[in-house]
């Protein structure tokens, strides 16, 4: 192994070390109802998202970190859009409030903007960091009523969000 990939194998161990803590549940199977993931490392976990601040996340876990969505772009809050990320034509406020529905509605808005969602278990499936959260590929698990909603699937056919080609590989969303 080379010193430089040592060197990047080190840092991701020691930037993702709180995620394994909380991986600990095996590894469920990957079937048609659970994203499919282009390439990562397969490192399934838990979040109990608790708050939303805009439509592609972050989704802040109860577990102590915060996830944004792999594969999708939304407006910022503020309506901007990153340079170089897809811009969609929805506005950063209908995008979140179209996260926060799929994650099953607002229970109320935080001091700093942030809409508080009543504690939901997503099932996620690590993909890289970016900046202070974790990349993954999220879900909501299934219920009697209905099947596992793919979060990034259900964002882009929201029309709030877009598909983001450079970071969605062939992850393929259930039919």
């Amino acid at each position: 192994m080379s010193l430089a990939v040592g060197f990047m194998l080190g840092a991701m161990l020691s930037a993702f070390l709180p995620i394994l803590l909380f991986a600990g549940a095996p590894t469920p199977a990957v079937s048609s109802a659970q994203p499919v993931p282009a390439e990562g490392p397969g490192l399934w976990f838990d979040c109990t998202a608790t708050w939303v601040w805009d439509g592609d996340g972050p989704i802040a876990c109860a577990e102590g970190f915060k996830v944004r969505l792999s594969g999708v772009a939304a407006r910022e809050i503020d309506e901007t859009c990153r340079p170089g990320h897809p811009c969609p034509d929805a506005s950063g406020a209908a995008s979140r409030d179209a996260l926060v529905t799929i994650l099953g509605g607002a229970r109320g808005t935080l001091p700093t903007g942030h809409v508080e969602v009543a504690p939901i278990r997503l099932r996620c499936l690590f993909a890289g960091g970016t900046y202070d959260r974790i990349a993954a590929w999220c879900s909501v698990p299934a219920t009697a009523s209905r099947p596992a909603i793919d979060i990034s699937c259900a964002m882009i056919a929201s029309g709030t969000a877009l598909k983001w080609d450079r970071h969605w590989g062939r992850h393929r969303c259930p039919s």
